[in-house]
């Protein structure tokens, strides 16, 4: 791989390989590190990357997927820096959002590692399911029940924070 072609790759996948290790350790630093040690080992002569098997994409989130379960193993529990900025109208709006931002972050990352993974890849970086399936080295119809498990605790969570949506029977 010529060093255009690394630039390349990396102008265009840093962001979302990023997000993913961001959401997945809960951490800004492990993040750049795990996306730092992604984009090293496509420069490393054991290389394990073929393009015959797996998009680059696939096979990047694969390697953030697995340095990110490392790091959370060593460590425990991810913990949400609140760091996210945005641009309200009011400082109570802003004080309501982000409260709201945190009580998601943080159930999102109470969830069981496989629901968490799957939730992330296919809400936040918005994978196609069969991608989701390799990344994550299982099937689609994996995938799915966990993505309806992710969810269905998440609603059951977080239904304190929207009291006018009751359910429906």
């Amino acid at each position: 791989m010529d060093r255009d072609e690394y630039l390349h790759l990396f102008d265009e996948h840093h962001l979302p390989l990023y997000r993913f290790a961001y959401r997945m350790t809960g951490s800004v630093a492990d993040a750049e590190d795990i996306v730092q040690e992604c984009f090293l080992e496509l420069l490393r002569p054991g290389c394990s990357y073929d393009a015959k098997r797996t998009p680059i994409r696939t096979y990047l989130f694969g390697v953030v997927r697995n340095q990110s379960l490392k790091r959370v193993g060593k460590s425990g529990l991810p913990v949400e820096d609140g760091s996210a900025t945005w641009n309200g109208h009011s400082p109570e709006c802003e004080v309501l959002r982000t409260e709201l931002e945190e009580v998601v972050a943080r159930a999102v990352t109470q969830l069981p590692e496989g629901q968490k993974e799957a939730l992330i890849l296919a809400h936040y970086e918005q994978l196609p399911l069969a991608e989701i399936a390799r990344v994550m080295e299982i099937e689609v119809t994996a995938v799915k029940s966990r993505l309806q498990r992710a969810r269905a605790h998440l609603k059951e969570t977080l239904a304190a924070y929207a009291p006018g949506a009751e359910r429906k029977r």
